[in-house]
């Protein structure tokens, strides 16, 4: 590819669009981190629903398979 066969103007909108949904999704993490922030003032623990939040994006059958490994493998060294 070079500069000749390059349409500037398709490659500006592409760039404006991904630094303008870059700039939203920066807004977005600190909105994100004053909700915590706001839970955490509150009395809530942060790190636990920070964990929360990721155990409900997963699947439900592969976090039930993750659950009973770790069971597994805690149970093999002694930890209960």
């Amino acid at each position: 590819m070079n500069t000749n066969s390059l349409d500037g103007g398709h490659l500006k909108a592409f760039i404006e669009r991904i630094e303008r949904l870059e700039e939203e999704k920066k807004a977005i993490a600190d909105d994100i981190k004053e909700v915590y922030a706001e839970a955490k003032g509150t009395g809530y623990d942060v790190k636990i629903m920070r964990k929360v939040v990721s155990i409900r994006k997963q699947d439900h059958n592969k976090r039930r398979e993750e659950e009973e490994i770790l069971d597994l493998y805690l149970s093999a060294i002694g930890v209960e």
